[in-house]
């Protein structure tokens, strides 16, 4: 009985540990699953760029001390705004693709287990 709490967290270990594997086998071969993967990451590093870029022209602007590059902060700063919305669509899209595409093969190997 006591051995029987560490054995279960062992199995946990390997059970874990087993489905990286089946995953990686499963999916990992598969280039269209990476494909959409490097492709959403690839938006949202665009988007993360342009926030850069907005950011460093929203701070020469107040820096500048212009009433009218003050202004345009207005709508550079909306744009950051909307492009933050723009980066957690994009995160919670791949979060839910890559949990559908990851939690497949668990489906799949029941009936080899049965086997």
């Amino acid at each position: 009985m006591a051995n029987n709490p560490t054995n279960k967290g062992n199995n946990k270990k390997k059970q874990k540990h087993q489905v990286n594997q089946d995953s990686e086998g499963a999916n990992g071969d598969n280039p269209e699953v990476w494909a959409t993967f490097d492709q959403s990451f690839k938006q949202v590093q665009s988007v993360l760029d342009r926030n850069r870029a907005l950011i460093q022209q929203v701070n020469d602007n107040h820096q500048s001390r212009i009433p009218n590059n003050m202004v345009k902060n207005v709508a550079l700063i909306q744009e950051l705004n909307g492009n933050i919305s723009k980066v957690v669509s994009l995160y919670s899209d791949f979060s839910s693709n890559f949990s559908t595409v990851f939690n497949q093969p668990d489906d799949g190997e029941e009936p080899k287990n049965g086997d």
